[in-house]
């Protein structure tokens, strides 16, 4: 465990070392800036100059956020991810890489805009229409991703298991995706099955009998 934790923080800041560089770089200019340079300047120049410093500032912290978000999903993938029996986790790092970057840059230009006198009221508004718009478009997908997480949870079956589906085939468990799982059925055709059907479903494991009457209780 010290070790996994050693590797996470090595990671962590060695993705972090660019944008902390640029940060520290940025702070001894502004702080040159505000010892021998602010107090000959007009007053609406230092204004303005305020503005562009502030959204420097805030881009520097959300890179350095970005860069640990990824490392840490990076050490999650090689160190945990490789060593689980499904793939679930390893299909879902990198779409919540995708995802984590682009929230968290949202979050930067939410915060920039304001500061040049942009109403993002509207903005926030379009993006919660949006949002919606796409959750109800994609709701299946949702439905089956979230499905996935609860099978990963609950383990009614694993890779490996042999257990009956709702139709009635046995089948050999080959993988538990994202939006759907697959399986080998006795004729050796691969079936592909959403996980919101197999989460609503009755699934007899025969794998897990088998394991329990070799243990004896």
């Amino acid at each position: 465990m010290k070790e996994l934790s050693r590797k996470m923080s090595s990671e962590i800041i060695k993705k972090s070392l660019l944008p902390i560089f640029i940060f520290l770089i940025f702070l001894c200019i502004y702080i040159f800036y505000k010892i021998k340079i602010q107090s000959d300047l007009p007053e609406r120049f230092q204004i303005e100059l305020r503005k562009y410093s502030t959204a420097i500032f805030v881009i520097c912290i959300f890179f350095v956020i970005q860069r640990i978000a990824g490392a840490a999903l990076g050490w999650y993938k090689e160190n945990i991810a490789v060593k689980t029996a499904t793939h679930l986790d390893d299909e879902l790092i990198p779409i919540l890489r995708r995802t984590s970057k682009i929230i968290i840059w949202i979050v930067a230009i939410l915060i920039i805009l304001p500061l040049f006198g942009i109403n993002i009221n509207g903005l926030i508004a379009t993006l919660g229409v949006g949002s919606l718009a796409v959750a109800l478009a994609a709701q299946d997908t949702i439905a089956n991703i979230i499905a996935g997480f609860l099978i990963m949870v609950d383990r009614p079956f694993r890779p490996g298991d042999k257990i009956k589906l709702p139709s009635g085939e046995v089948v050999a468990v080959l993988d538990i995706g994202v939006r759907r799982s697959k399986f080998l059925s006795e004729d050796k055709a691969i079936v592909i099955i959403p996980n919101l059907e197999l989460s609503k479903s009755k699934i007899v494991n025969y794998t897990y009998g088998e394991e329990r009457s070799k243990s004896g209780t």
